[in-house]
């Protein structure tokens, strides 16, 4: 059985055929998924596939390229929303440098406030890093994001980056990118860092491992990321599958006899 820890179900790619994709991902033993929401159309959207489907979960927050846009109130529904039975984190939030939608100050300023709510929530806060490195780790560092600790999405950095995290009570998800030819950084992080600190994801309906990559990415694929990390470690995809999923259960607190 696998969990695709970080997955968009909530977006538009999905509207013609969210079923099938889901029913694929079953069929893949892709038994449970956590769809992120990450402004108010896809949180909505989130929640709302959290409530239909016993085996989908949600994390809400505000993605950092879209801080500009972000108010109190927005914050506010966030937290009446992290009380949510089915809502396991808060995100996705943090830096992203690469587009410049929103300033930097405007962006570690919400950042600083949802590490914040989710500790007043005692949620785990699932961090978006995209060059941004050294002020994601000095403001994680600063705010004490260790007393929830957290999930670093999606994982591009480097092994020496990937244990400060570990020390501040992070998990590090690999996605598709560790299947790419080129990759050199995330397949060394998948050698070097111990299975009981790893997750697995798909980030669909982007990055979709190798061969699909540059096509719609989905969460029956979760299952190619497996079998590189399995092949980088020398293990079998099936221990693979139950370190990281045993992994994801017991970060998100999920019980199989809610379900």
């Amino acid at each position: 059985m696998f969990i695709d820890t970080h997955v968009h179900l909530n977006a538009d790619q999905y509207d013609e055929d969210l079923q099938e994709v889901i029913d694929r991902a079953l069929q893949a033993n892709v038994t449970k998924m956590v769809v992120v929401g990450f402004d108010r159309k896809t949180i909505e959207r989130a929640i709302k596939l959290a409530e239909e489907y016993a085996f989908i979960y949600a994390v809400v927050g505000w993605h950092p390229v879209d801080a500009i846009d972000c108010t109190d109130e927005d914050l506010k529904w966030i937290e009446e929303l992290a009380a949510h039975e089915k809502v396991v984190g808060i995100g996705e939030t943090g830096l992203d440098y690469y587009w410049d939608k929103s300033p930097k100050d405007i962006q570690q300023a919400l950042f600083r406030k949802q590490i914040r709510l989710a500790q007043k929530v005692d949620l785990p806060i699932i961090i978006h890093n995209r060059e941004a490195t050294e002020d994601v780790i000095r403001i994680l560092k600063e705010e004490e994001a260790h007393l929830t600790g957290g999930i670093m999405h999606c994982f591009g950095g480097s092994v020496e980056t990937a244990r400060q995290c570990i020390d501040m009570n992070f998990k590090i998800s690999l996605g598709g990118p560790v299947t790419f030819k080129n990759a050199k950084k995330p397949k060394e992080v998948a050698t070097e860092i111990p299975l009981e600190h790893l997750l697995i994801e798909t980030d669909a309906p982007y990055l979709a491992p190798h061969p699909y990559r540059g096509k719609r990415n989905e969460p029956a694929l979760v299952t190619l990321v497996a079998e590189e990390i399995a092949r980088l470690k020398g293990l079998s995809i099936e221990q693979i599958a139950e370190a990281t999923t045993n992994n994801a259960k017991q970060f998100f607190r999920i019980v199989d006899e809610k379900m």
